[in-house]
């Protein structure tokens, strides 16, 4: 089949987001009992995305550039553009999409309200892949407030008090997040006269020094709108409540989805609308800078104090989300790419790790830290992923964790900022001080008798099901895999630095 035209087709773009969309659409209208063509839907979609994507980037790669636009209103535009930038959120969302599909089949199988599960988790990955690829703040905004309410459904899924709970402060804390955001939008639309997102932003500096402070309440609207998705302190506090969702929700928050999206608005606000350089002029880099470096520490220290397994995670996730925010805002091209690059490698990393929680707790029930003694002999492929995905989270070579702060690293230097380094530091430091008593345990300890005496699951040579324990063992791969090949072109890090490069930041 001939390529060109398609690796030439504008509406490209579209195609991606439309491909999770459809299924989550068909599958909304089918009975509960129709797991065959359910779960065929789904599968068919990740593949469908991930094929599309590849299209994608090898016309970006050679030099292509996609744009599709509708008209909706007067002057607004629902704007979906394909280039570098995107791309690196896109094709996380759609590698880590498939992978976590085939888990949740498996995780959820025999499970109710699997038909609804599915066509919000589909419609999730789809308000996601529209917030990678928005051209302009309006589309941003659009597929922003699209996702808060796919995920609503997915975090209230077991329909526990403690899900219904968990739901309400989501919904707290983003939709008033989400007001501010419109308020912020609106407000930089009418004093910058665009909301077209550019390489060096669209912000005069000019302008800023004639209204200081005009400028300095709209970047804080559009920062706590973005803000809280990224789980920046003190608007973070939705994503530990979170945890009482499913397994596979909580990898898609965690890696893909939610905190991603607002990790990426982040990364729009300080370099396709204010300009990097017109941000630290003004002052508002620094604070963000600020904010995530103590967000970094601040996290990290509150896992320290956590028994629940998932919701040491979750901290982990507000700990290591600030990195990106922190890489971004520096005023250094190898601290941006540092940022971006742990956008995915923090994916890959930080989806193994949930995949494998889910993995122990439906295999031996055990969500604890204090009863997890002797589950890699129990479970040996479930905790080697498990161990990859720990030591990346606390830097360590050859995971890809290493060369997100390794560049960080670099990048604070070149900036004149190397206050940086001690707090690259003191996180490694104290993720270690989290991740790997979790190992000794699990390694060294006696079988706690809470799972030991009466397994959920009779002993196989796949420890579980093989939908769950093989995605597990691929993101870990992957993480693995992002670090021994950073050197290619096509790995993260290549990405990263062809993004920068190329001057689409």
């Amino acid at each position: 089949m001939e390529l060109t035209p398609l690796l030439e087709w504008n509406a490209l773009p579209l195609a991606i987001v439309l491909s999770s969309f459809v299924p989550g659409i068909a599958i909304m209208f089918l009975r509960e009992e129709q797991a065959r063509l359910r779960n065929t839907l789904n599968m068919a979609g990740a593949v469908a995305k991930v094929a599309l994507v590849g299209l994608m980037l090898q016309g970006v790669a050679g030099g292509a550039s996609y744009e599709w636009a509708l008209e909706v209103l007067p002057g607004l535009s629902l704007t979906l553009r394909g280039d570098a930038l995107a791309l690196l959120f896109v094709t996380l969302s759609a590698v880590l999409w498939l992978v976590t599909t085939l888990y949740a089949i498996a995780y959820l199988e025999g499970s109710q309200n699997r038909r609804r599960f599915f066509a919000f988790f589909s419609l999730c990955v789809t308000a996601t892949t529209g917030i990678a690829m928005a051209g302009d703040l309006f589309t941003f905004v659009f597929f922003y407030e699209a996702l808060t309410w796919a995920t609503y459904p997915l975090v209230v899924h077991k329909g526990t008090p403690e899900a219904i709970r968990a739901g309400r402060a989501y919904l707290f804390y983003t939709l008033g997040a989400g007001a501010i955001l419109v308020v912020g939008a609106v407000w930089f639309q009418v004093e910058a006269g665009t909301v077209q997102f550019a390489p060096g932003g669209v912000v005069d500096a000019a302008a800023v020094a004639a209204a200081p402070v005009v400028w300095a309440f709209i970047f804080a609207f559009l920062l706590i709108g973005m803000g809280v998705k990224s789980a920046l302190f003190p608007i973070h506090g939705w994503l530990p409540t979170a945890m009482v969702a499913p397994a596979p929700v909580s990898a898609l928050l965690h890696a893909v989805a939610v905190v991603k999206a607002g990790a990426f608005g982040v990364t729009r606000l300080l370099h396709s609308l204010f300009g990097i350089e017109v941000a630290w002029e003004m002052g508002a880099a620094a604070v963000v800078a600020a904010i995530a470096a103590f967000t970094i520490v601040y996290a990290s220290v509150r896992a320290l104090a956590q028994n629940d397994l998932k919701k040491v995670l979750a901290f982990s996730t507000v700990s290591q989300l600030s990195y990106i925010a922190l890489g971004v805002a520096l005023l250094d091209p190898l601290a941006h790419a540092g940022g971006l690059v742990h956008l995915v490698h923090q994916g890959i990393m930080k989806i193994t790790l949930f995949f494998c929680a889910g993995l122990i707790a439906q295999t031996l029930g055990v969500k604890k830290i204090s009863q997890m003694g002797g589950v890699a002999r129990r479970m040996p492929l479930t905790m080697a992923a498990f161990t990859v995905g720990a030591l990346g989270m606390i830097g360590l070579p050859p995971v890809a964790g290493f060369l997100s702060k390794w560049y960080l690293g670099l990048g604070a230097l070149g900036a004149g900022q190397p206050w940086v380094i001690g707090v690259l530091l003191a996180s490694s430091l104290l993720n270690a001080a989290y991740f790997l008593p979790i190992l000794k345990t699990a390694y060294f300890d006696d079988p706690d008798p809470s799972w030991a005496t009466g397994e959920r699951v009779p002993r196989t040579r796949w420890e579980a099901d093989w939908r769950m324990v093989v995605p597990a063992l691929t993101t870990a791969a992957f993480s693995l895999a992002a670090g021994l090949l950073a050197a290619s072109s096509w790995s993260p890090l290549g990405w990263a630095l062809f993004i920068i490069e190329r001057g689409v930041l």
